[in-house]
């Protein structure tokens, strides 16, 4: 049968200790393609608006899964990035296309058409654009809060250049949860992330928290990039004491040949000690696993959080 490398629903602990990358994967990356018809619905609905996901252009290795139940992860401000990290499989470009002005209602009447609940909005770094796309975002929320009465909104956003006014645009709409992603420890942030700062990252969330204009603020970390044991650890703690209630851990998986390398196979095992470690020191909520996703499994995420 054929396989896919996605994560297993319920993955059997490894009887392989850590994996040092060397082009295979591990059986722990490894599972059954998805059955049934929510993969095309979903596809047809998306086509039909003319929207990009993260899943699509990121290579999200779980969009069969997410596309199979129905739900995806919208990306905002089109699909040209004006940063190049390391990590990421979006496309370059120091000059987008200007964002389509009937794009926040396309998005919305997409989301009732799939009968989601909880809506995760992400969007690519606008450097070009006064506010980063700011406005446009918040555009979003407050069209799928209109639109869709009774479904959460998660906004993943960027950094907008350290433009406070800007990200209060956003928390002006009242987003359910605000996620902003340090992607990694603060020794290989110049080397994974292009022009983000791990500092700015931490002040970002700590201002969001502080505004109480969100009811959850959330970030995530990739991991298998080189980075040891005690910097995951100080970059959970250092995301607690910003004011994070939700993180998320996943496997760094080299998305093409130009990015970065993956240093290493994380073993099931160790993505349990970093969930324990965060909720021993006070974070509501840690989801962690070789392939989670800021994204994945968002809905049941939050409702864990909220339940804590």
């Amino acid at each position: 049968m054929n396989k896919l490398n996605i994560l297993p629903s319920n993955p059997e602990p490894p009887k392989e200790d850590r994996v040092v990358a060397s082009g295979r994967f591990p059986s722990w990356l490894h599972r059954k393609l998805p059955k049934g018809a929510g993969l095309f619905q979903t596809s047809t609905i998306l086509q039909k608006y003319g929207l990009n996901t993260v899943c699509e252009e990121a290579k999200c290795p779980n969009r069969l899964e997410c596309y199979n139940r129905k739900t995806a992860t919208f990306l905002a401000l089109g699909k040209e990035c004006t940063r190049n990290c390391g990590f990421c499989a979006i496309d370059f470009s120091k000059a987008p296309k200007t964002p389509e002005a009937d794009e926040p209602y396309r998005i919305a009447q997409s989301v009732k058409d799939l009968g989601l609940r909880h809506v995760v909005i992400t969007m690519v770094a606008r450097d070009d654009l006064i506010d980063g796309g700011a406005a446009h975002l918040a555009a979003i929320v407050k069209a799928i809060q209109t639109l869709c009465y009774g479904c959460s909104v998660e906004v993943l956003t960027s950094d907008f250049n350290g433009n406070f006014s800007a990200l209060d645009l956003v928390l002006e709409q009242k987003p359910d949860v605000f996620n902003h992603n340090i992607e990694t420890v603060r020794s290989l942030t110049a080397r994974v992330r292009h022009r983000a700062q791990y500092d700015r990252t931490l002040a970002i969330l700590n201002h969001v928290k502080k505004s109480g204009q969100c009811s959850f603020v959330k970030s995530g970390l990739m991991i298998g990039l080189g980075e040891k044991e005690e910097e995951v650890k100080e970059t959970l703690s250092d995301l607690y004491h910003a004011g994070c209630d939700i993180i998320t851990i996943g496997q760094y998986l080299q998305p093409h040949q130009r990015k970065l390398l993956v240093k290493e196979f994380i073993p099931l095992e160790q993505f349990k000690i970093y969930e324990d470690y965060g909720k021993s020191i006070g974070i509501a909520e840690v989801y962690s696993g070789p392939f989670v996703r800021s994204s994945y499994n968002a809905d049941e995420v939050l409702n864990r959080a909220s339940h804590e």
